[in-house]
């Protein structure tokens, strides 16, 4: 090789190691800067200060609030110990790093808070109080939030009436217990932590759930019921809704008067989706609509009860199993304005049936064309005889036309006072 190539080989290769070394050289001896993190040895360590040989600078001292942590990384420190600080000051009055634990932990449980999330582990939270909208509580000594939507069936305030103040008192009697739950949100820049019992107890019970399988029966007990249905707590700490529309088959317009808390009953297992498991009491009943042209035939009058009066017309209960609804159209052969003025709920009346549903599970009710009357049907008897009583009353008050006799029909003294 000629000597004029090895000399510039040479050259790029000494050129080449000594970029190397300047560039390790000014990592080691890089300034720091405000806010940075840094290493140091722990030198020496007392309740009121601590300091650091921070390699290949010099030293650093924790002192003050600086010595507080949130990250038990910081706790029982030993001389030559390894640990990271947070630079709040690039000299103090005595030449050194002015150095904070305080941030450095805050930013190390953030880390760790972060990496829950991410992993979705289970950790204990403790409950410090609660307001209307859920619990506040602690982790690794940041102050973060369980929502009212993300605790467990077991915690779930369900109060009769939906008690605000009630619920407030069921939330605060939590107080200093602890939780399992799961982080859900950790944003370390807005200082928001939001944790989920739900999702926690989710993955718990996720083992137990999957030996339960639509169309099984279960037996349980009512924990809870509802505007929209009843809750029942059954096998391994499970839980279950019964919707209203599965309680029976008749309509029920509040459970309550259906079922109760603390009842123990059976009932078929007709959805599982995820955590949330679907029952039914009216799966073990047998449908009475099989049998209802047996007992009711379009054409037949049949006497109702009023159940319920909506807008739209009468809810009626033919018997305890079937129910009909007369439509606002079917009430009269006039225009019907006020239901109210029809009928209210406890009524008792007679209809016609027009049409029958069982597949369906309906019964139209008329009382338009009830006994094929011409007269205006949406008037029981008692609201026509008090009509009659009225007009006779008018009458009589009347002075006689000419041609008519002077005697004129007085009205009793009871037919007055009506």
């Amino acid at each position: 090789m000629p000597s004029k190539l090895k000399r510039n080989l040479k050259e790029e290769v000494g050129s080449s190691a000594m970029a190397q070394l300047l560039d390790a050289n000014q990592a080691l001896l890089k300034t720091p800067q405000v806010g940075d993190l840094v290493k140091g040895k722990v030198i020496s360590a007392s309740k009121k200060e601590v300091h650091l040989d921070i390699e290949g600078w010099g030293t650093g001292i924790i002192r003050g609030r600086e010595l507080y942590q949130e990250s038990d990384d910081y706790t029982d420190l030993q001389v030559g110990d390894e640990i990271e600080a947070t630079v709040m000051e690039l000299e103090s009055e005595n030449g050194e790093l002015e150095l904070s634990f305080r941030f450095a932990g805050h930013k190390k449980v953030w880390d760790i808070l972060k990496a829950m999330m991410q992993s979705g582990q289970i950790v204990s939270a403790d409950v410090l109080d609660a307001n209307r909208g859920g619990l506040m509580v602690k982790i690794n000594r940041i102050a973060g939030f369980l929502p009212v939507s993300q605790l467990s069936p077991e915690h779930y305030p369900r109060v009769p009436g939906g008690d605000k103040t009630k619920i407030l008192e069921k939330l605060k009697s939590y107080a200093h217990e602890k939780m399992d739950v799961k982080v859900i949100t950790a944003d370390e820049d807005g200082e928001k932590l939001i944790v989920s019992e739900k999702a926690a107890w989710e993955e718990q019970q996720h083992g137990t759930i999957t030996k339960y399988q639509p169309g099984d029966l279960v037996e349980g007990k009512v924990t809870a019921v509802t505007d929209f249905g009843a809750f029942v707590k059954f096998g391994e700490n499970l839980e279950g809704l019964i919707h209203i529309s599965e309680l029976a088959w008749q309509r029920i317009d509040d459970p309550k008067d259906y079922i109760k808390v603390g009842q123990e009953i059976k009932a078929k297992i007709i959805n599982v989706d995820g955590s949330k498991i679907f029952l039914s009491t009216k799966a073990l009943q047998e449908d009475p609509w099989v049998h209802v042209k047996d007992k009711y035939q379009v054409g037949q009058i049949v006497s109702g009860k009023i159940l319920k009066a909506n807008p739209f017309g009468l809810f009626v209960e033919l018997d305890p199993e079937i129910h009909g609804l007369a439509h606002i159209s079917e009430l009269g052969k006039k225009a019907v304005e006020n239901i109210a003025e029809i009928a209210k709920p406890g009524d008792t009346m007679e209809f016609k049936i027009i049409s029958v549903e069982p597949e369906n599970h309906r019964l139209g009710l008329s009382l338009k064309t009830k006994g094929g009357n011409t007269a205006d049907a949406s008037e029981d008897k008692p609201v026509k005889e008090k009509k009659a009583k009225k007009a006779k009353k008018e009458k009589a008050a009347l002075p006689a036309q000419a041609g008519e006799p002077e005697t004129a029909e007085v009205p009793t003294e009871a037919e007055v006072k009506e």
